[in-house]
């Protein structure tokens, strides 16, 4: 077969954002949506250092036997490895931001955010190598495709996906549940230095929800019916197929050998007092998270329905 004959039969590659034409100029550098642009000013004024700002000396001599420990090394891996995800989602989507020429806010606040992911992914790191060493992947295939990345990614450069449900579903939905996870985090570890470490990634996440609600706000109501209802599909999309396929909680994940020992894993370390949470604890606190990503999204046109899983006795 002739190289001609070859590529008639190669698949033809979708096009992205990439593709197409860049139009930098003229810039826009005035503030467009306030709310935005004062999330990234507070940020710049509330940077913290993982080497220097958590009392790491609080894991010294930790009184904990084998299992505890390897639990706790994979809790904090585990939370690294989704951290990793999220600093390349944020150079994505600035590169949305440019090629569709947003509002400069957006750009600036997501240039903040890129080093606020680095950081955390840097303390979870940290913390897994205190405890004993980092892990550098899940030990089993079948955590992968829960703790895998949410395809945020791709979706930043593919025009045919709007904007506002890439911001709807990832922000407004699954930011919103992590942050609602952080807070119950810091209110029952114990460990001074874990605890400053969920406590300082936690402030980072406020102002992360901040700009998903901030921007939808302002983008809502210059958007159809239509546009509002892929945010809507979005969101529906990441609840459903996403968090509650155990993106952020083990114990949701589909059932396994694998998936029992992680989540025993975050026993082990809820246990040991070192950051994790268990199921029953937790339950109530992705329910009412879910309650109040709708009820928010509500006022928004953006209509959530009631979710059924396995774990729960009724409708979530």
């Amino acid at each position: 077969m002739s190289l001609a004959d070859t590529q008639l039969h190669e698949p033809t590659r979708k096009p992205t954002l990439l593709d197409a034409a860049e139009e930098r100029f003229p810039l826009r550098l005035g503030v467009e949506i306030q709310k935005v642009r004062d999330l990234f000013r507070t940020a710049t004024r509330n940077q913290w250092d993982p080497r220097t700002d958590i009392d790491w000396s609080a894991l010294d001599d930790l009184d904990l036997d084998d299992d505890h420990r390897t639990a706790a090394r994979m809790y904090w891996s585990r939370r690294a490895w989704s951290e990793y995800g999220a600093i390349s989602e944020s150079p994505a989507l600035l590169i949305r931001f440019c090629q569709e020429r947003r509002e400069p806010d957006l750009r600036y606040f997501f240039t903040i955010r890129t080093q606020e992911e680095a950081r955390h992914a840097e303390a979870c790191y940290r913390m897994a190598e205190k405890l004993g060493g980092y892990f550098e992947q899940p030990a089993l295939v079948d955590f992968q495709k829960s703790v895998a990345t949410h395809g945020v990614r791709k979706m930043a450069l593919d025009p045919e996906t709007p904007l506002e449900a890439i911001i709807a579903s990832l922000v407004c939905a699954a930011e919103e549940v992590a942050f609602d996870v952080f807070r119950h985090l810091v209110e029952i570890t114990p460990n001074k230095a874990a605890n400053q470490v969920l406590r300082s990634i936690m402030r980072d996440e406020v102002r992360h929800c901040g700009f998903g609600w901030a921007y939808l706000e302002h983008r809502i109501p210059q958007m159809t019916r239509g546009e509002i209802e892929v945010c809507e599909r979005a969101v529906i999309t990441m609840i459903r197929d996403v968090e509650m396929n155990g993106y952020h909680s083990a114990w949701l994940a589909p059932e396994s050998d694998a998936m029992r020992g992680e989540v025993e894993a975050d026993r082990l370390t809820w246990e040991a007092g070192l950051g994790a949470t268990v199921e029953e604890l937790e339950k109530p606190v992705f329910v009412a998270s879910v309650k109040s990503i709708r009820e928010r999204l509500a006022p928004l046109g953006i209509a959530i329905p009631t979710f059924t899983h396995p774990k729960f006795d009724g409708p979530v």
